[in-house]
């Protein structure tokens, strides 16, 4: 058997990330070679992903990337095991790696980004396979859960990370002004990421939980002895109620609770003689 210095260990360390005594074992498994012990490494990550398929991976991180135009960016989440691996910097540098490919390439779903190819940081592996050798490397499930890709021709794009990562969003704000709306879409995206708004307004909120909440309101109503003569202008009375927490427009601003979304729109309009719509944002929390 060949002698495995620890300048080789050294070098196949620096190469995947695995740790020293993998990094022994893949070399004196493979004579010393490099390349061979790269792939067995490989191997062993993806049999490891193989047995803890069916593990729960309920900790992660949301990261964002958004270009310098400010007219595109991605949202993604991506899980681990525990916390502790999900703070770690391996961790966090590849969850950052995977959303500058995803913004560079396109990539609109997971899918399309696991069959994309990372750089020679990640081995030129796939996406799907680079996954898989973290599996190994962490010794933990990792999981890519959700991406969703953001266009702005039309205006910008900002985002918003909640410190410790696990909750974040990201918006899509129409203007001819841009330069002048930063400011305030980064507070809106702040206002999705707190509010939890599902649509950007009453018009978008889908029939089906309208009739939902109608009927819930309903029954509650009659179950504290309404008459049924009033319990439609009950119901309509808590639908509007519900329209402020569902809806961005109609929530309470989050640095002025005495005032609307859509007055702030409103105010920036005025003021700039801008245009400006909020026309799509997606927000991301771990365990959601």
């Amino acid at each position: 058997m060949s002698q495995i210095s620890a300048k080789d260990v050294k070098s196949l360390r620096d190469i995947t990330g695995a740790g020293m005594m993998d990094c022994k074992k893949a070399l004196d498994e493979t004579a010393g070679d490099i390349e061979k012990a790269i792939d067995y490494l490989r191997k062993k990550g993806a049999a490891l992903a193989a047995k803890r398929a069916d593990r729960e991976a309920n900790e992660g991180m949301v990261t964002v990337k958004i270009g310098d135009d400010r007219k595109s960016g991605v949202i993604l989440e991506l899980n681990c095991e525990t916390d502790f691996v999900a703070r770690g910097e391996v961790f966090t540098s590849f969850a950052a790696a995977l959303a500058d490919l995803a913004l560079s390439s396109g990539a609109a779903s997971p899918e399309d980004l696991l069959a994309l190819t990372l750089g020679e940081t990640y081995g030129g592996e796939t996406v799907d396979g680079a996954i898989k050798t973290m599996t190994g490397k962490l010794g933990e499930k990792i999981a890519l859960k959700r991406l969703v890709s953001c266009d702005a021709h039309d205006g910008l794009v900002e985002a918003y990370i909640h410190p410790g990562s696990r909750l974040g969003a990201i918006i899509h704000v129409a203007t001819d002004k841009p330069e002048l709306l930063r400011e305030l879409a980064k507070d809106l995206a702040m206002q999705v990421a707190a509010a939890a708004p599902i649509v950007t307004d009453r018009s978008k909120v889908p029939a089906d939980y309208i009739a939902r909440e109608s009927e819930i309101f309903r029954q509650q109503a009659l179950g504290q002895g309404k008459k049924e003569e009033f319990v439609d202008k009950i119901v309509t009375g808590r639908l509007e109620k519900y329209y402020q927490e569902v809806v961005l427009t109609e929530q309470s601003f989050i640095k002025d609770n005495n005032t609307k979304v859509a007055d702030v729109l409103s105010e920036f309009r005025k003021k700039h003689q801008a245009k400006v719509d909020v026309i799509d944002f997606v927000r991301c929390q771990i365990g959601e």
